[in-house]
C-alpha cells in the first residue's frame, strides 16, 4: 500500500484533491492511503507516510519541512500549481508514486 500525505495551510483545500487521487488510484487498481493535513500537524503525521506533497500555499516551507524528514527517507515536494488548481488527481498521484519509487531506489543503494 502506498501512503501519501498532502499538506496545506489547514488541510481543507487539499481534501478535494485527495478524493481525485483516490479515484485515479482505484482506476489503476492501486492500494493507497492518502490523507490531507494542515501544516500544524506535520510533525506528528509525516513519519506514517512514504511521501509528503505540499499545497502551493505552503511550498515556501519546503526547506524547513524537508529538514525534518531528512533522516527518514521521506521525500517532501510541492505539488505542481497547475495540477493543484485543475485538481488533476491522476497527475499528482503519478508524481507521488515517482517520488516514492525514487526514495526506495535511494534506500537500496
Amino acid at each position: 500500500m502506498y501512503r501519501i500525505m498532502l499538506c496545506c495551510s489547514a488541510g481543507m483545500s487539499t481534501s478535494m484533491l485527495v478524493r481525485k487521487m483516490e479515484e485515479a488510484a482505484a482506476q489503476q487498481g492501486l492500494a493507497v492511503e492518502i490523507n490531507a493535513f494542515g501544516v500544524a500537524e506535520f510533525d506528528e503525521q509525516f513519519s506514517r507516510y512514504q511521501v509528503v506533497l505540499l499545497g502551493p500555499q505552503v511550498k515556501y516551507m519546503l526547506q524547513s519541512l524537508t529538514e525534518k524528514t531528512a533522516g527518514q527517507n521521506i521525500p517532501v515536494q510541492p505539488i505542481d500549481m497547475m495540477d493543484y488548481g485543475m485538481q488533476r488527481g491522476d497527475k499528482v498521484l503519478d508524481f507521488a508514486l515517482s517520488l516514492i519509487a525514487a526514495a526506495n531506489e535511494k534506500a537500496v543503494l
